[in-house]
């Protein structure tokens, strides 16, 4: 019979005591009173060896606790089966010894049996299931250490180990610690990322590194994650903002209402219907809707169960709504998102658009890059233009109304309704789509068939590319660039051609409010209208500056010598000019030689007194004071007004003088006129002039 634990340490305390009154027997001894075994030995194990003197036998006591474990063969003390130190850990066994008068001894042996790591740990569930809420706090238990804990019948440390078998769910649940099984939740759940994981719990009688003989069991823990009422409710359509697809928002909501009228339908609204959803759909949760903003004077009410809006009067005004929906849980008004809803106020639209023609035929060749423009069918050089007209407008053009292609992707509209290649188009055929023009204030719009017969490249239609969106700006383009380096090109030219005179012009008008004191105002170009075209030119150029002053006596020439008179005073008048182009001085003496014989100078230095019908202008210095009763004195009233103001007029003249010789120009410039008149021939007229007088070459002094 198996001894006790109990047992076995009272008999180990004991032990030293018996060994010693043991050890007095006479006749019988055994080499080891206190054997260890190991565990799992084959029967016939010895245990012990006895030894015997003279005339004495040993046996088994049958009466030991253990005496079934035992033999005797020969003088071995043997085991007659194997022993499990999870049944037994101590063998107790008595031995007797008898002599030959039939007294008797007993002699005692403890067999101490030694564990081996021949077991492996026991879970008391090998397969768990745990349903595990997603909004269960992190750190949280998830199942109790008691639930995994693994026993070893070899009484064992146990090592645990955590391990997940579903792909991308590492990282949710751990233990806590490498002796203490108990798993929590070690990272937040989300329902839309995990919602079943399976578990591997490993229990091992030695670490894991170990180089002995590790004996290891496994449970298996499904978890099934419960989804919570963790998000509030989604306005739809939205678009997911992260990759875990947990957050989705929507858009805003766009209708439209006539002014003064009031809608009893629904009103329809871009993108759809006002509607929501909870996000925690297997939940879902019922969803309540009200406008809470934009809406004071209460024009329209949503419906709380379906959302959708309608009017409760008309509006009277244009300007638009900006109206605030919200969409709530009922069982939690925490849970709530809001989203605008503008409403625009339009005037009414009574009639629909509509296409001129119910089918619209282009062509197009194959090989053209994308954006090239789609030709008539019948005027292959004009581009393909669909139009639909509105007969709420006078003139039938909508500006509202803007043009898609419905089902094909390789074709697109413009907002003008032409239509281009959306791709490079690889093979003849015909596409037949459908175009729609939609009115973006009323929302109504009508719809046209387009047939487009894609043909085989050709030669001719290949030199369609010029005609591409992309090529007609680049064109314009380089014109612009043309045109502006022409303009920059004829400014300068402009500029070095009549640069000079232009100045020159300037400085003269500048210049003519010095000079107008001293001009004869008696002389005006309009008073000579037979003076020819060249000699008005050149005293508009302002080739020379005239400063006279003329004396004018009434006469009544016949017309031949007025014609004569008025020549004269032109070549007179170059004549007398310095001018700084020596070729027209050429050309004026070539003219003045025509007419030297009607010409005469009154600018001289000797007086002709018997030259009938002579009349002379001189200076003042270089007549004679006492030449008589035909010479008559002109003063000038200038100075003779403001003497101040003649030293300041010189000044100025001066000045006009030095500007003009820098500018090539000769200074000081003086006029002779001679005419024929009815004035006594014995009289001569003297100009006394505040000027600065300068020698020409007949002796007579210019101004």
């Amino acid at each position: 019979m198996a001894v006790s634990h109990l047992f076995l340490t009272s008999v180990l305390f004991l032990l030293p005591s018996i060994t010693h009154i043991s050890a007095q027997k006479e006749g019988c001894s055994v080499d080891n009173q206190k054997p260890s075994v190991y565990e799992n030995n084959p029967p016939g194990y010895v245990v012990a060896t006895v030894s015997l003197e003279q005339g004495f036998t040993i046996r088994v006591d049958p009466s030991s606790p253990d005496a079934s474990y035992f033999t005797i063969q020969g003088s071995q003390l043997q085991l007659t089966r194997s022993v499990d130190f999870e049944e037994d850990t101590l063998l107790l066994v008595y031995l007797l010894c008898t002599d030959a008068a039939g007294q008797s001894n007993s002699l005692e042996i403890i067999v101490i049996i030694v564990n081996e790591n021949d077991n492996s740990p026991v879970f008391k569930q090998t397969n768990l299931t745990q349903i595990v809420p997603e909004d269960t706090k992190v750190n949280a238990t998830v199942i109790p250490r008691e639930d995994l804990s693994a026993t070893d019948a070899d009484l064992d440390t146990i090592y645990y180990e955590l391990k997940t078998s579903v792909p991308d769910t590492d990282g949710y649940f751990a233990i806590k610690g490498v002796n203490n099984p108990e798993i929590y939740l070690q990272k937040a759940l989300d329902y839309e990322k995990i919602k079943f994981t399976t578990l591997l719990l490993y229990a091992r009688d030695r670490p894991v590194n170990s180089t002995t003989t590790t004996h290891t069991a496994t449970a298996t823990i499904s978890i099934f994650i419960e989804q919570a009422d963790t998000k509030p409710p989604w306005f739809l359509p939205c678009t997911f903002t992260n990759t875990d697809n947990n957050i989705c928002i929507s858009s805003p909501y766009t209708g439209r209402v006539n002014i003064s009228e009031k809608s009893t339908a629904p009103l329809t609204l871009e993108p759809g219907p006002i509607y929501a959803i909870d996000p925690d759909y297997t939940l879902n949760e019922k969803i309540v809707y009200s406008i809470v903003g934009g809406d004071t004077d209460k024009v329209f009410s949503v419906d709380a169960d379906t959302g959708n809006l309608t009017m409760n009067k008309a509006a009277t005004s244009p300007d638009p709504f900006l109206l605030q929906v919200m969409a709530s849980q009922v069982n939690n008004i925490q849970k709530y998102s809001i989203v605008s809803v503008e409403i625009k106020v339009i005037n009414k639209s009574d009639y629909a658009p509509y296409f001129l023609n119910k089918i619209y035929r282009g062509r197009i060749s194959v090989g053209l890059t994308p954006g090239s423009f789609v030709l008539e069918a019948d005027v292959p050089s004009r581009p393909l233009m669909i139009t639909a007209a509105d007969d709420d407008f006078t003139d039938k053009v909508n500006p509202n109304i803007e043009y898609h292609i419905k089902n094909s992707t390789d074709f697109i509209a413009t907002k003008d309704g032409l239509i281009l290649t959306n791709v490079m188009l690889q093979l003849p055929g015909t596409v037949t789509m459908e175009a729609l023009g939609k009115d973006m204030v009323s929302l109504q719009e009508a719809s046209t068939v387009i047939m487009v017969e894609v043909i085989p490249a050709t030669a001719e239609l290949s030199t369609d590319k010029r005609y591409t969106a992309q090529d007609m700006g680049a064109l314009g383009g380089t014109l612009a660039a043309l045109l502006l380096i022409a303009l920059v090109f004829l400014g300068f030219m402009i500029y070095k051609q009549y640069g000079k005179p232009v100045k020159y012009l300037v400085r003269k008008n500048f210049s003519k409010k010095h000079t107008d004191d001293y001009q004869n105002q008696a002389y005006k170009e309009d008073e000579h209208p037979d003076v020819s075209a060249k000699q008005h030119e050149m005293v508009a150029n302002g080739s020379v500056r005239l400063m006279t002053s003329v004396l004018e006596q009434p006469s009544l020439p016949s017309p031949s010598s007025k014609t004569g008179e008025i020549d004269g005073l032109a070549m007179a008048s170059t004549a007398s000019t310095t001018i700084f182009d020596q070729e027209k001085n050429k050309e004026e003496g070539e003219e003045d030689s025509n007419h030297e014989k009607e010409v005469k100078s009154i600018l001289r230095t000797d007086r002709h007194l018997e030259d009938n019908g002579y009349k002379a202008v001189w200076f003042k210095t270089d007549v004679d004071p006492d030449a008589g009763d035909g010479v008559e004195v002109i003063e000038d009233n200038t100075a003779a007004d403001d003497d101040e103001g003649s030293d300041q007029d010189l000044e100025e003249n001066e000045e006009e003088e030095e500007d003009y010789n820098e500018d090539g120009y000769h200074g000081g410039l003086g006029v002779t006129f001679a005419m024929e008149s009815q004035t006594p021939p014995d009289v001569e007229v003297k100009v006394n002039m505040s000027s600065k007088a300068v020698s020409t070459e007949d002796g007579s002094k210019l101004l």
